[in-house]
């Protein structure tokens, strides 16, 4: 009897002892249990696709290949990282990139998810993106935006009012009602506390059983905020506010986990991509992209969208008339147009401008450059314009010349017109401002007609006087 109690003794001491040394990992990861929801998972579907085209209708969507890849990449790696009981196979899950320069990312119902510009080039690798996405995966696969919808089903109990609803909860902060979600109110445009606990907690997981570090969505949290300089908090951290120790629960959260060795992965392209956008134009804020009504192109909503598209086109008025907008002034011809916009003036004849922007005639606008190399914000700056207009291909090297008495550069681009059904050829020129700022002329015309538009277009070149 007594030698059976010793051995029960030493059996639980040998257990204790293990409970202090074995790491925690040996015990399991947090459990988490999925939220009620009343909501049937072809409605996420269907209010996320809707938003969705509502966001790609609304918001300049970047459409650089190198990029979208890499989002899509990591995208897809995390997607197959989610654990099994909260995988929904009807559900789609796309990545798409916004050009917009204020640190964001969100996700709809469904699967759909945005990664602003601002966010990528905030991020310090990899890990610290894909741990943003890992998070806004996890609202997903947890069906959080229903979820929070059924809790407030006593106050919005019909299905026609859930977009409203996750337009703000899901989209979260401005970015809900830039997109013109019909009023969600303030109380709806974030995640409840265990929400948001739940959806850092998933997110770590998929991050390790995607084989990224989980505490690199941790260190994330601290870059965002850092990031905004002591301004108000960026826009992913007000529609994700701090549920409360939010960077010590993923910490604890990272030590139960294994991460897996499957995920192995380079920063190398992460930090060729960042480089690459960060030497792009400056990218619009989202205040600036509902104030101009951005569209898809990412140039904004062309100004002279109001216009009509003619099969004839009066030519080039011999007679110029002055047009003066402060930092810069030139001659037109007298029998052009002028649409001013945020950051550029179009000019263009009647029957050359609507919609898709022109097909006769000339703009003039500032970009911003690194003020490094001429060369290469120039490149830059016509990339975005090949992007945006992808019939256009260049059809000469970049070339020296004088824009406004000052060293420039010149590229003939030309492409088959959508719209006219005849090969256009646009040139762009560019120069400095002493601000570093990229200021660029662009002139577009038929080649069939280019006889006709060339004086003119010579004429505006050469009147150009920079009021810098």
């Amino acid at each position: 009897m007594k030698r059976n109690n010793l051995g029960k003794n030493l059996t639980a001491l040998a257990l204790a002892w293990m409970m202090l040394v074995l790491p925690m990992a040996a015990f399991g990861q947090t459990r988490i249990v999925m939220p009620k929801n009343r909501y049937k998972i072809q409605d996420d579907i269907k209010v996320g696709r809707e938003a969705s085209r509502q966001v790609e209708q609304q918001m300049p969507i970047l459409n650089d290949s190198e990029a979208t890849r890499l989002v899509q990449d990591i995208g897809r790696r995390l997607v197959s990282a989610i654990p099994a009981e909260f995988q929904q196979p009807q559900f789609q899950y796309t990545f798409d990139i916004v050009n917009a320069r204020d640190i964001n990312a969100f996700a709809l119902p469904g699967g759909p998810m945005y990664v602003n510009r601002g966010m990528i080039e905030a991020a310090r690798n990899e890990g610290e993106m894909a741990g943003v996405m890992a998070h806004e995966l996890a609202h997903v696969a947890l069906r959080h935006g229903t979820a929070q919808a059924t809790e407030q089903g006593k106050f919005q109990n019909q299905l026609g009012m859930l977009g409203m609803i996750l337009g703000g909860a899901v989209l979260g902060g401005q970015t809900g009602a830039q997109l013109g979600m019909m009023g969600a109110q303030a109380w709806m445009t974030k995640f409840s506390r265990k929400y948001e606990t739940q959806a850092d907690i998933l997110g770590a997981q998929i991050m390790a059983n995607a084989g990224y570090d989980p505490r690199d969505l941790a260190n994330m949290f601290r870059t965002i905020a850092r990031e905004s300089g002591g301004s108000r908090a960026p826009e992913w951290l007000s529609s994700h506010p701090d549920p409360g120790n939010r960077y010590a629960t993923i910490e604890r959260e990272a030590q139960l986990l294994r991460v897996s060795p499957n995920g192995n992965y380079s920063s190398t392209q992460f930090l060729r991509v960042k480089r690459r956008l960060q030497g792009l134009p400056r990218a619009q804020t989202m205040e600036e992209i509902a104030r101009s009504g951005s569209s898809r192109s990412g140039q904004g909503q062309s100004p002279t969208a109001n216009g009509r598209y003619e099969g004839s086109v009066e030519y080039p008025s011999a007679r110029m008339r002055s047009y003066n907008a402060g930092a810069v002034s030139l001659s037109i011809p007298d029998n052009w147009r002028e649409f001013p916009s945020q950051q550029e003036i179009w000019f263009a004849p009647e029957g050359a401008y609507g919609n898709n922007g022109i097909t006769h005639g000339a703009l003039v606008g500032m970009a911003q450059g690194s003020g490094r190399s001429l060369q290469q914000d120039t490149e830059n700056y016509v990339q975005g314009i090949l992007q945006g207009n992808t019939y256009l291909q260049p059809r000469s090297n970049l070339s020296q010349t004088t824009v406004g008495g000052r060293n420039g550069l010149g590229i003939v681009l030309a492409g088959r017109s959508p719209i006219t059904g005849r090969t256009e050829i646009t040139t762009v020129y560019t120069t400095y401002l002493r601000n570093g700022q990229l200021f660029y002329i662009i002139t577009v015309a038929p080649e069939s007609e280019a006889s006709n538009y060339n004086y003119a277009f010579r004429n505006m070149i050469r009147s150009i006087r920079l009021n810098d």
